[in-house]
């Protein structure tokens, strides 16, 4: 098992369990994709790295991206695997530029009630980025539909990911919910700390989840013009979220904790059943 692998594996993310049906070029490039997502956020997310070193490393991974992209030799790792692994399937620089700056989104200053064009584009750049390009990996090249389907199957893991997080993040004091959802819930604080004890706050999630379960059916509506393999990866990853929603929508949006649980069993189960089932 080589280090990438191994860093997609030890996060327990969901996308590893689809991952492994991918022929191994393929299944390669995922591995280092979702490395250098994982990377990125760590950037931010960890408590140790002074601000200034954030700062700068964020920038050296812009650096990175020229050295990629203009041909030079990569200097991180990271780096040399995105080279060796994925510029074959002819990957967007601007895909990647989108992404880091979506997590800069959250340094110096962490995001708080961001306003909607804010929240949409934190959105595509965290989660429809992967999207974008792992689409690019499984041979799809119509960029109209590659378009189409990361933003809307982006938005809808995105903010899956903001309802099941919503208590974790205020603890880092950072608050995702649109400020406008907030206004329409009469939540006038942008405070996460007091957002998450507000009783209103149920309203604005299910606000928020509502927008979540139109982008699941754009997505799954839009993923019907794939081609099958391409399509069966789609809906592996959107069971796996789609299964995290429903425990939540069911609970009912005033429970914040504790966030809903899948183990690798189910999330392997619900993957492989939806990969190889016939839509």
């Amino acid at each position: 098992m080589n280090d990438i692998k191994k860093i997609v594996k030890r996060s327990g993310t969901s996308f590893f369990w689809c991952m492994r049906f991918l022929p191994k070029a393929k299944r390669m490039a995922m591995y280092t994709l979702y490395a250098f997502c994982r990377h990125i956020d760590d950037i931010v997310d960890e408590d140790s790295i002074p601000m200034s070193e954030k700062l700068e490393l964020i920038q050296a991974w812009r650096e990175e991206m020229d050295n990629i992209y203009d041909k030079k030799v990569p200097t991180t790792d990271i780096g040399r695997k995105i080279y060796k692994n994925c510029m074959r399937f002819k990957l967007p620089k601007s895909e990647f530029i989108k992404l880091i700056d979506a997590v800069s989104m959250d340094i110096p200053n962490p995001l708080q009630a961001p306003d909607m064009p804010t929240f949409y584009k934190y959105c595509r750049g965290a989660a429809g980025v992967p999207g974008s390009l792992s689409l690019r990996i499984f041979g799809c090249n119509d960029e109209k539909l590659i378009e189409d389907l990361a933003t809307s199957l982006g938005n809808a893991l995105q903010i899956t990911n903001i309802l099941r997080d919503v208590k974790d993040d205020a603890l880092a004091d950072r608050l995702y919910i649109p400020k406008e959802m907030l206004l329409k819930a009469q939540i006038s604080s942008s405070v996460p700390s007091e957002v998450i004890v507000d009783k209103n706050l149920a309203i604005a999630r299910e606000a928020l989840a509502k927008v979540a379960e139109e982008e699941f059916r754009h997505a799954e509506q839009t993923s019907r013009r794939l081609d099958k393999k391409s399509a069966r990866f789609v809906r592996a990853v959107t069971a796996v979220y789609k299964k995290y929603f429903d425990i939540m929508k069911n609970r009912g949006w005033e429970i914040i904790s504790p966030k809903p649980h899948l183990s690798k069993f189910t999330k392997f189960t619900l993957a492989a059943k939806a990969y190889f089932s016939n839509p």
